[in-house]
């Protein structure tokens, strides 16, 4: 890395900060290489000392002396600690001793959540941050995720100004960024192709041969691969379970844990439904996404980006915001059984908000026919809809539904 390359805030830095001064443990969790060590080093903390069981030497103390290793200094932080689940319990321990807020700040490639030994052990006493991929505006330096609050913060007939007068942050086509991917190296890094396509060969073995074996053992390598192909070919539809384990070959209940896995790790994502159900039946299934969209095309062995990378680049922007307010938002979406789609419903409080995206530059009135069928089901909960395109004009297409371009909403 050249030394000029400033260090990129991320959107999840304040949310970090004001957990550390309430909570005594807080991890940060998410998928290998989105900077969770390089985001933990940059806290001003100059007495917090960092230990990773990445080091051999750490790792057998944490094994064996885990109570001496915790009591080094008055607050700790432990890099990739999913790699001794059992040094949660003596955390634990120490916390129930002297609860002092942010006295540990572990951070994990795996969701600590779905690690039972994990979950139980800092059950009431920790809380979560996950580090997903760059979003497109820390891409360029921003420190933030797309402006998803403005449409709930605004009243609908206020959309088009306030998306209108919106800073562009990147310029690049959005088949550059999908190709690139939001992990920091490749996103920010590498310009060849050929070198990035190193990058994410190393990154992929790395996660078979390592982060796999924290989780689970795996009987074939070369099965689970091909079940990782399979699913990024698959990217934007609804998961079907059993034909993607006819088709690689594999049981169903080890396509089942395989594609759990990928999740625990922070690989897959499966977008669950909107299922309010009134009038029409719904599709109750997930769609299936992958976290970083340059390694999804890696694994597909795919050059050219599909619209569902596109969508994948929005719904990545999507859950570094969902981060950032409390309550939380939901990230859906909602199809009927006659197939009538909204990619994306977001649901905040008692609101929700639908979004189309379209990797095109024009919007025709038929584009906007998903969100009308929505908007006359639940308009008593959504105020409007939009559109996000690849072109440049922010413009009404009918009632209450908004044509804009993604670059000014990420």
């Amino acid at each position: 890395m050249p030394p000029d390359k400033p260090y990129l805030a991320r959107a999840v830095e304040p949310g970090l900060r004001t957990r550390l001064d309430t909570f005594p443990v807080v991890a940060i969790v998410g998928a290998r290489q989105t900077g969770k060590t390089t985001l933990a080093r940059a806290l001003p903390d100059r007495d917090r000392l960092y230990v990773t069981l990445d080091d051999l030497d750490i790792l057998d103390q944490a094994r064996r002396e885990p109570r001496q290793l915790l009591r080094r200094a008055p607050r700790m932080t432990v890099d990739e600690v999913q790699r001794e689940p059992a040094l949660l319990l003596a955390i634990k321990r120490e916390v129930d001793r002297e609860r002092t807020p942010g006295r540990f700040l572990l951070t994990g490639s795996a969701n600590l959540l779905l690690m039972r030994d994990v979950s139980e052990s800092l059950a009431g006493r920790a809380a979560y941050v996950t580090l997903w991929p760059l979003t497109v505006a820390e891409r360029a330096g921003r420190g933030r995720a797309g402006r998803w609050s403005t449409f709930f913060d605004e009243p609908v007939a206020r959309w088009r100004d306030a998306v209108a007068g919106a800073e562009v942050t990147l310029t690049s086509p959005w088949e550059e960024l999908a190709r690139r991917g939001g992990y920091p190296t490749p996103a920010y890094q590498l310009d060849s192709e050929e070198q990035r396509a190193l990058w994410f060969d190393g990154y992929v073995r790395t996660y078979l041969e390592r982060d796999l074996r924290d989780l689970s053992a795996i009987e074939n390598l070369a099965d689970f691969r091909r079940l990782m192909r399979a699913a990024c070919l698959r990217l934007g539809n609804v998961l079907n379970q059993a034909e993607l384990a006819r088709d690689v070959g594999l049981p169903p209940s080890t396509a089942q844990r395989y594609l759990g896995l990928l999740e625990t790790s922070y690989q897959l994502i499966r977008l669950e439904p909107f299922a309010m159900n009134r009038t029409k039946r719904l599709v109750k299934s997930p769609k299936l996404f992958w976290s970083d969209t340059g390694l999804a095309l890696h694994l597909a062995q795919e050059a050219r980006p599909r619209g569902a990378h596109l969508e994948n680049l929005v719904l990545g922007d999507l859950l570094v915001w969902r981060e950032l307010p409390t309550p939380a938002p939901r990230v859906l979406y909602w199809r009927t059984s006659k197939g009538t789609e909204v990619d994306f419903v977001i649901e905040w409080g008692e609101r929700v908000l639908p979004v189309e995206v379209k990797s095109g530059s024009r919007v025709r009135t038929a584009d906007a026919r998903g969100l009308r069928a929505f908007l006359e089901e639940y308009g008593d909960l959504a105020s409007g809809g939009l559109i996000l395109h690849d072109g440049d004009e922010t413009f009404w297409i009918g009632d209450g539904v908004l044509a804009a371009p993604w670059r000014r909403v990420l």
